[in-house]
């Protein structure tokens, strides 16, 4: 297949994937029918026991500091480029053998499922199987990694939200929901060409333009090649024009 060939399929699926979502022909999902979906699935359940729990002990240990108040502040503007560092060294994790091993982790082979189809809603979130042990881990540093146990709770409590705000953010972005704000057209765009254009930009979810400028994978759409992987990651290596 030539070049143009792939520019040019790639581009028909792009907006016949769009048409399915913005177009008249199709009734879009309401914003209730969304929320009622999305509570259908098991990551959010997790997140959001991991939320009420960890909410609940804050508020029960009490001991509010100024660091309460600058640490969520903190993870907030952090959380673009961990989200980028995630979905990069995580999620985009090449598989490989070392001694002998293969190393290919769950979360990875979940999200090559996810670039193959992106419009299979279960694939969307988090596999609960991982995210038990995500939690778990976040649990620990929360409890054990802070010099007081109020501090800790706090940055469980804005990890559930931040964790809360990512898989419905990621899971609106693949549903039928149509954008109907500039903000949230944005960052659904955003997403959408990392799935539908080249992979090996636009890494952000929850925001666009965020680390991704400040990291370079934020290019002109128009200047970039379509990737013949990107429903194939690491089928067959490009490189990325950067």
């Amino acid at each position: 297949m030539t070049k143009a060939e792939i520019e040019s399929k790639a581009q028909a699926r792009l907006r016949a994937d769009e048409a399915a979502i913005t177009g008249s022909r199709r009734r879009s999902v309401s914003l209730s029918d969304a929320v009622r979906a999305f509570w259908r699935h098991p990551s959010p359940w997790i997140i959001g026991s991991l939320l009420a729990c960890a909410l609940t002990a804050r508020v029960l240990v009490g001991d509010w500091r100024l660091s309460d108040a600058w640490l969520p502040v903190l993870m907030v503007a952090t959380f673009p480029f961990f989200e980028w560092l995630v979905h990069v060294c995580i999620l985009h994790w090449r598989p490989r053998r070392v001694a002998g091993l293969r190393l290919d982790p769950l979360l990875a082979r979940k999200h090559r499922a996810h670039h193959a189809d992106p419009r299979d809603v279960p694939l969307v979130f988090i596999p609960w199987q991982a995210l038990i042990w995500v939690v778990a881990g976040y649990v620990a540093i929360g409890v054990f990694a802070f010099p007081r146990l109020g501090l800790g709770l706090t940055f469980l409590v804005v990890v559930g939200l931040l964790g809360l705000g990512y898989e419905w953010t990621h899971y609106l972005i693949h549903s039928d929901y149509r954008p109907r704000t500039r903000l949230y057209r944005a960052v659904w765009r955003n997403h959408r060409l990392h799935h539908y254009k080249n992979e090996h930009y636009w890494f952000t979810v929850t925001s666009s333009g965020t680390a991704d400028r400040v990291l370079r994978t934020y290019p002109d759409p128009e200047r970039v090649p379509t990737s013949p992987t990107v429903r194939d990651l690491h089928a067959r290596e490009s490189t990325p024009t950067r």
